[in-house]
Formats: C-alpha cells, sequence, structure tokens
C-alpha cells in the first residue's frame, strides 16, 4: 500500500517502511508524526483519490533525525554597478520513516472518469439543435457585416487622399507665386 500526502508545500509518495526527507517539523528524534492530509491511497488496481483529500486517512512516521542540508551559495550580482552581494543558505530538514498507513473514504478513480464522459454527450446533444436555430441568422449577419467595412473602408480612403491634394494644391500655389 502506498500514499500520496503533503507536507510543507510539496507532496511525497511514501510506502510502509521509506525513509522520507520533509521539511522541517518541529519533534524530537524517535517521536511519532501523522500526516493527515493524504491526497491519495492506493494498493494494486485499488486507487482511492481524494477531492482534495481522502476523508480518514493518514500517514504515520517516526522521526529518525533533524538536520540541514549541504551549503548552497546564494550570489547577487548586477553588471556594471560595482554590486556583487555573497553569502550561502542551509535548508533545515526532518528525516523521517513511514510505519503506516490508513485508507478510507473514497470511491476508485476510474467510475468517476465514466460518469464525467457521459455528461459531456448529453450537453453535445442539446447544443446540436441551437446551432441549427442560430444557423439561419449569420446570412444576414454577414451582409450588414459587408455593408459597414465597405462603409469604413470607403471612410480611410478619401481621408488619405485630400491629404495629398492639400499639399498639391500649396506646391502648384507656391510655384504660381514665383
Amino acid at each position: 500500500m502506498y500514499a500520496v500526502f503533503r507536507s510543507g508545500g510539496k507532496q511525497y509518495r511514501a510506502a510502509k517502511g521509506d525513509v522520507l526527507r520533509v521539511e522541517k517539523i518541529d519533534g524530537d528524534e524517535g517521536a511519532t508524526v501523522k500526516f493527515d492530509e493524504v491526497l491519495l491511497v492506493g494498493e494494486g488496481s485499488d486507487i482511492k483519490v481524494g477531492t482534495p483529500t481522502v476523508a480518514g486517512s493518514s500517514v504515520s512516521a517516526k522521526v529518525v533525525r533533524q538536520g540541514k542540508t549541504r551549503k548552497v551559495p546564494v550570489v547577487k550580482f548586477k553588471r556594471r554597478q560595482n554590486y556583487l552581494r555573497q553569502g550561502s543558505h542551509r535548508q533545515f530538514f526532518t528525516e523521517v520513516e513511514i510505519t503506516g498507513i490508513t485508507g478510507a473514504g473514497a470511491t476508485k478513480a476510474a467510475p468517476a472518469k465514466e460518469e464525467a464522459a457521459d455528461k459531456p454527450a448529453e450537453k453535445k446533444v442539446a447544443k446540436k439543435p441551437a446551432n441549427k436555430k442560430a444557423a439561419a441568422k449569420p446570412a444576414a449577419h454577414k451582409a450588414a457585416a459587408k455593408k459597414v467595412a465597405k462603409k469604413a473602408a470607403a471612410k480611410k480612403a478619401p481621408a488619405k487622399k485630400t491629404t495629398t491634394k492639400k499639399a498639391a494644391k500649396k506646391k502648384a500655389a507656391k510655384k504660381s507665386s514665383d
């Protein structure tokens, strides 16, 4: 049996006897910890998926050790600005050994998919008659749209020509006055 649970903003897949490094949890070495945010519980083809968590399920674990990860360099740098800041970071972690998984409550994932597949089929049938009624109107809408497009194009074209005519008239006026 395995489970997927959430701890410290991350998700972990665990089975009985696994040793995991999770984000720091308060607790001494040897203490027992219980994770209640179980997202999925499964064994073979029997999988229980929660929405968002599986009700009544939990993962119990024993704290093996508390520690820090390796040192990671942190560099802030902006070129040509005389700006360089260097430092380092060590992340805290808790190493736990999974002692047990209890799962109960949710249904299998496969039947939910079948139900979801049936619902869209019904909606498609309902949409077809609505499309046939709406199909008669677009011919009139297309004709109106073409008229609007022609008017817009007609208005734009003279605007460009008037600017060139004014410039031509001014040049002609200057030549005749000279």
